[in-house]
């Protein structure tokens, strides 16, 4: 017994050093972090977990710490804390690090290996999810499609038509039976049926007077959300789940079966009827090795246009119309442009006003309403957070050093939220802002990465335009007929996906607006 105590003994001490210098260590090396609290061998786990039901505002908290302590908002969570390069996790919300992860350093910052394998299931090497020449090949070929006049025409004509065909039909049998719709799960219907027609040229009409559920567009929420969730904890665990085929993986692998299939049947229809939609296009181009693209790249290549094109515009105008109900003096300035511009444009019948949804060129005219929903993006980005791999060690310019392999995050969500970037009254809704002091011109912020909702420098998105164009005519069309109210003790959650969803919806109450033609002194004005 003895011999064993004296054998046993050695070891006991060789532990104890080990966990002496260990702790020692991560003294020393976490003493200067900010953000949240560390823990020894598994480092921010525990406070993640803890709050992942409020990701974005947990950020913020953190990095609104670490702007009262320090220069630049920014902080360091290790995800685990063994993990010395892989497992550092910098987020920062500072607009000369955005800049200098965007621009300075493009080549530095790719999506990187962590982002691509945990997205590449649903995304495959599409634009949104690929780096490099396959990057770069996609984004010149849809640079010249969305810098073409055609398809912007294109848009409008999809847009005005679900408007006035599906979306005013639904809303005019709900005022008239005085009975709620979830306005969100409208908007997600229309853009997608606007975003599919556009990229392959099939309508799915799910905005129909019915509601029909889409197994594709069911499919497709399950698989981005499960996918989202796959950033957010040690890929260890989901790949364990993949592994075994059970939990959130099991359900991601029956939705992207049914997401493949939808796709498939989408660009077998387009190579035997090739049209003027996206997808064609992309058929007539070729990769990087100088031959056509393959079914399989076609299909991934076209699921993200839906991605960016369905989920983004949808979520920003259910922000907007929730912000609207909540500041009725917008509102009022918001039907006040609309009234002028109209009656500009159509007379004083304001009969013919609700006959067709507004065109872009009276869209572009709507300068305070483009201000409202840049000030939503503002607070609420559609994508709250983007993620980045470093591939070699940086120094950001408040002198955070980000190590090789590691993961870097700015933090959409949290800039529009930072006093140091937009003032005291940051966390006001304040459309003015975006106009000039006249008051009659959208002027964005001098510094571009002051508002990076649209992303910024080489990757900045491509339908902006588009964007805007969709979210003024959907805005417009709901406004202009009606006053929304939300359900009373509805509670409005945000939702822990790759877009800013509510959680549950956006049920409203619509009263039939009366509109007045506006005087002529203000119809110059506006």
């Amino acid at each position: 017994m003895m011999q064993m105590e004296d054998n046993l003994l050695p070891l006991f001490f060789t532990i104890a050093a080990a966990l002496s210098a260990y702790f020692l260590w991560f003294h020393l090396l976490t003493r200067n972090f900010t953000g949240p609290k560390v823990y020894p061998f598994v480092g921010s786990v525990p406070v993640l977990f803890m709050n992942r039901n409020r990701v974005h505002d947990w950020f913020t908290s953190n990095l609104c710490k670490a702007g009262d302590s320090a220069t630049y908002q920014t902080c360091i969570l290790p995800f685990p804390f063994l993990a010395r390069k892989q497992g550092f996790y910098t987020v920062t919300s500072h607009p000369k690090n955005i800049e200098h992860i965007l621009r300075t350093r493009f080549d530095n910052y790719p999506k990187g290996p962590r982002w691509q394998t945990a997205f590449n299931d649903l995304l495959g090497h599409g634009i949104f999810n690929s780096d490099g020449e396959t990057w770069l090949v996609q984004r010149k070929t849809a640079a010249l499609e969305f810098t073409t006049r055609t398809l912007r025409q294109a848009m409008a004509r999809w847009v005005n038509r679900t408007i006035k065909n599906r979306l005013w039909c639904i809303l005019d049998k709900a005022a008239k039976e005085k009975v709620q719709v979830d306005l969100q799960d409208l908007l997600l219907r229309l853009t997608f049926d606007n975003i599919c027609g556009l990229t392959f040229g099939k309508d799915p009409e799910t905005l129909s007077p019915d509601l029909p559920e889409n197994p594709f567009s069911v499919a497709f929420d399950t698989a981005t959300e499960t996918t989202m969730q796959r950033l957010l904890y040690p890929g260890l665990i989901w790949r364990f789940q993949k592994f075994f085929c059970f939990g959130a993986e099991k359900k991601l692998k029956e939705s992207l079966k049914i997401v493949e299939n939808y796709m498939n049947e989408a660009v077998s229809a387009r190579e035997a009827s090739p049209s003027d939609d996206l997808l064609s296009r992309f058929m007539r181009k070729r990769d990087t090795a100088g031959k056509p693209f393959d079914a399989a790249k076609l299909r991934h290549i076209a699921l993200n246009f839906v991605l960016a094109g369905r989920d983004t515009s949808s979520v920003a105008l259910s922000w907007f119309f929730w912000l609207v109900m909540n500041h009725p003096l917008v509102e009022e300035k918001i039907v006040l442009e609309l009234a002028a511009v109209l009656t500009d444009t159509r007379g004083e019948e304001t009969g013919k006003w609700v006959e067709e949804a507004v065109d872009f060129e009276e869209a572009d005219r709507l300068v305070y309403l483009k201000a409202a929903l840049a000030e939503t993006l503002r607070l609420y980005p559609s994508v709250p957070e983007d993620f980045k791999y470093a591939l070699n060690d940086d120094v950001l310019p408040d002198g955070t050093v980000v190590p090789a392999g590691s993961t870097v995050t700015y933090s959409i969500y949290s800039v529009g939220r930072m006093k140091s970037v937009w003032g005291e009254d940051c966390m006001e809704f304040k459309p003015d802002r975006w106009l000039s002091v006249q008051g009659d011109q959208f002027e964005p912020p001098k510094n571009a990465y002051n508002f990076v909702a649209f992303n910024a420098g080489p990757r900045t998105c491509l339908g902006k335009d588009l964007a805007y164009l969709q979210m003024k005519s959907v805005a417009a069309a709901v406004l202009l007929r009606y006053r929304l109210a939300l359900v009373p003790g509805h509670r409005v959650q945000q939702k822990m996906s790759l877009t800013l969803f509510m959680k549950n919806g956006l049920p409203v109450f619509l009263e039939p607006r009366q509109l007045q033609p506006v005087p002529a002194e203000l119809v110059t004005s506006a």
